[in-house]
């Protein structure tokens, strides 16, 4: 039994590092603490509860996710301090012994956060840090913890699977999240129902490896996809990664048709080389990706689509990120996250020989962030001129208001007393000159 009175009248504040999923899941951490009666600490304010939802993707993660503890610690003396996301599932004992940590929860335990707060709470004593971590090892590691938050977002996220399969031999991933794992798609049906209760209308499909849902219930992602667009509440729904070996032809040409699946694809390539794509153990090559890519814009030539590569990982010869290069610049896609390789431990990459330097991966980082911008910037430019509907995200006062397109295209609308009324609408506009910063389309209404 969790005693509520001491939640009542306490303030809390979060800080989340890494992907959506993550940031998906620290909104649900505030809803369920809401619901015991804690506010969210304003800006300046000191919390009694702070939690930190921490990455582990590269060594920079690690570093920035101790930084963050320690800030934490600092900025808010006295605060009972919770840990938990990646850093904490795979390195807990030592996260659990920074100053002024009490309590480290794996990737197990956080779905009952509330439960392992109450009973460790009551611990504390002068102030003094309890250090206490609790974690399961990867194979042990079987709930599913729900998450449809909006934070303080428009859009929703839905978290649809979690956990990972794949041992890609540069990831830590399946380590920190354990196998795939996902929930009925009548459970997802009902949350997505309720959020477009809460009036929301656009759901971001959130997970770490989406394309591989079914694997608990024996269901299929296309068949997900079909179930959530009859929710005639929701007007977009968005699929924010899937691999490419899962992204059935099936599912693009069912999103090309579909009422409210957005012409908005992600799709992580890592590698445009054949031979660094087998090092990395994926499992398709350049010409299935290439065959997605030429699908997406067979039926979708609007679509957005982005890709996440991989730069400078063991085995990336030069000639080889040479076939990376040319092979991303002869597709159509929109715009390239461009990630370093970084070394983790326990991996089986560090048994590949050919190492890359850091001055060579940060050459290769910028030719390719370069090429982004101008596929980017050329696709915007497609469609100056045009109509389009846009969902409007609320703004600070006094600075501009922001939206997206379906297909992704970021929208600017100079700032306005009268620009509040916009929030959470879906408005015709026509589409302006770049802004300022060439990061956004200027919008006439």
């Amino acid at each position: 039994m969790i005693d509520t009175s001491a939640f009542q009248g306490k303030k809390a504040a979060f800080f989340t590092l890494g992907c959506k999923l993550n940031f998906s899941e620290t909104s649900t951490f505030g809803r369920l603490l809401s619901e015991m009666g804690v506010s969210t600490a304003g800006e300046g304010e000191v919390a009694d509860i702070c939690i930190i939802n921490t990455c582990s993707v590269t060594e920079v993660a690690d570093h920035k996710c101790r930084q963050a503890i320690h800030r934490m610690v600092r900025n808010h003396p006295g605060a009972f301090v919770v840990v938990t996301g990646c850093y904490a599932q795979l390195k807990p004992e030592t996260v659990s012994q920074i100053e002024g940590v009490d309590l480290v929860l794996g990737a197990n335990e956080k779905a009952n956060l509330i439960q392992f707060l109450s009973e460790a709470w009551g611990g504390v004593k002068n102030g003094e840090a309890l250090h206490r971590y609790h974690t399961q090892k990867t194979k042990d590691i079987k709930t599913f913890a729900p998450s449809c938050s909006r934070g303080n977002r428009t859009r929703y996220f839905l978290k649809v699977q979690d956990g990972c399969n794949y041992f890609c031999t540069y990831c830590t991933i399946p380590y920190a999240r354990g196998f795939s794992r996902n929930p009925s798609i009548a459970s997802l049906v009902e949350q997505a129902e309720q959020a477009a209760a809460e009036g929301g209308k656009e759901i971001v499909l959130t997970g770490v490896n989406i394309g591989d849902f079914g694997e608990t219930t024996n269901e299929r992602f296309v068949d997900l996809v079909k179930a959530l667009d009859k929710i005639e509440g929701i007007k977009r729904y968005r699929i924010s990664s899937i691999e490419p070996d899962l992204l059935d032809d099936e599912l693009i040409e069912y999103c090309a048709q579909s009422r409210a699946f957005m012409p908005h694809f992600h799709i992580p390539l890592q590698s445009g080389s054949d031979e660094v794509l087998r090092l990395m153990h994926r499992r398709y090559d350049t010409a299935l990706f290439a065959h997605k890519i030429n699908l997406i814009k067979k039926v979708m030539p609007d679509a957005f689509i982005g890709v996440d590569v991989m730069v400078g990982t063991r085995g990336e010869k030069p000639e080889l990120f040479e076939e990376t290069y040319n092979f991303l610049q002869s597709l159509d896609v929109t715009q390239l996250h461009v990630f370093p390789y970084s070394e983790r431990p326990g991996t089986m990459a560090l048994k590949i020989p050919y190492v890359v330097s850091d001055g060579d991966k940060k050459l290769r980082s910028k030719r390719l962030l370069d090429m982004s911008d101008n596929k980017t910037h050329a696709f915007y430019e497609r469609f100056i001129g045009y109509e389009a509907e846009v969902l409007f995200e609320k703004a600070a006062r006094g600075r501009a208001m922001h939206g997206f397109t379906k297909n992704y295209i970021r929208v600017e609308l100079p700032p306005s007393p009268d620009n509040d009324r916009l929030d959470n609408q879906l408005v015709k506009v026509k589409l302006g000159d770049f802004n300022h910063d060439k990061t956004a389309l200027k919008a006439l209404l």
